[in-house]
């Protein structure tokens, strides 16, 4: 009985699994296929294809070779290939910084017209998060009913490799996973586990080397954020109010700054001193009450002034 063309709007590719010495009969594995649609929707999104049930030993170099030389899609039309658990936002960054592009985030700053600076701390970080410890393992393996998220150079290649798809199964063709990839990703069985021993005793110099760069990074990392505490002890806020953190004493702030700031915070309050309605009523009344004061404050004047007057004798 043939299998279906489609499930639940999914496309379905069978792959012939070729026999191997411990199990010696051809198998059948199907991989399910459909444009990706996340929730929260990415740049790459639309030129992405979603993938379920990978085959448990595949590789981004075995998913490039299956949709290339396989399915029959120009090489070089696969951007990177994400897989279950190691789909993060740092694969898009790598992408662009291996392909000589600037990462999305300050490509779009560009443009803006926005330069970013960045600090000796942030530098620091990034250069940690990168660093890691030797692999110990030569290849993964996935465990059963995986998934992969493709993504493709444009949108166009996409297509193609779902048309592909809908062509392999009209034909009946028959796809053997891995066929011509003999020799190109490591082997698995027993030797696998032989390699993953050796793997774990990494040189001592390259060890070493791993060990001095993280400590380096690290050690610029804290010197950026003395530095950072230091200028937060010297310099007051907006408010005036220098922020207390942890360290060595410090001279106090100028109090000409601090006075400065004052100012400045007092200017900022003018423009919202009418804001609210109440408030310009209460004002009218104020300087309704003032007018007040005044005209009586000069009644009294003249009246004082007349009785001086009436007062004065001439010899």
């Amino acid at each position: 009985m043939a299998a279906p063309f489609k499930l639940a709007d999914y496309y379905i590719l069978p792959l012939m699994l070729p026999p191997l010495a411990s199990f010696r009969t051809q198998a059948v594995h199907y991989l399910y296929l459909h444009p990706h649609e996340p929730k929260i929707p990415t740049p790459t999104t639309p030129r992405s294809l979603f993938l379920v049930n990978v085959p448990p030993d595949a590789t981004d170099t075995q998913i490039k070779h299956l949709c290339s030389k396989q399915l029959g899609i120009p090489s070089g039309r696969i951007e990177e290939v994400q897989f279950e658990g190691t789909r993060k936002r740092f694969h898009q960054e790598k992408t662009d910084m291996s392909s000589g592009l600037a990462p999305t985030g300050q490509a779009e700053n560009r443009k803006k017209g926005m330069k970013r600076k960045r600090g000796v701390e942030e530098i620091s970080v990034d250069h940690m998060d990168r660093m890691r410890l030797p692999e110990t393992w030569d290849r993964p393996v996935w465990h059963s009913g995986s998934n992969a998220v493709v993504v493709f150079v444009d949108r166009a290649s996409m297509e193609a490799v779902v048309r592909a798809v809908r062509r392999v199964q009209k034909g009946g063709e028959k796809i053997v996973w891995g066929d011509g990839m003999e020799g190109k990703t490591p082997t698995l069985g027993s030797q696998r586990y032989l390699n993953h021993q050796k793997m774990r005793y990494p040189e001592k110099t390259f060890l070493l080397e791993t060990v001095n760069s993280f400590m380096t990074a690290y050690a610029n990392q804290e010197k950026a954020r003395t530095h950072k505490l230091a200028r937060q002890r010297q310099k007051p806020d907006e408010d005036g109010f220098v922020t207390v953190t942890r360290g060595g004493r410090i001279g106090p702030a100028r109090q000409e700054e601090a006075k400065e700031r004052l100012e400045k915070q007092k200017e900022k309050q003018k423009g919202l001193e009418d804001f609210y309605r109440f408030q310009s009523r209460e004002k009218r009344k104020e300087r309704a009450g003032e007018l007040i004061r005044k005209f009586e404050q000069d009644r009294e004047k003249v009246k004082k002034m007349r009785e001086r007057r009436g007062r004065f004798k001439p010899e």
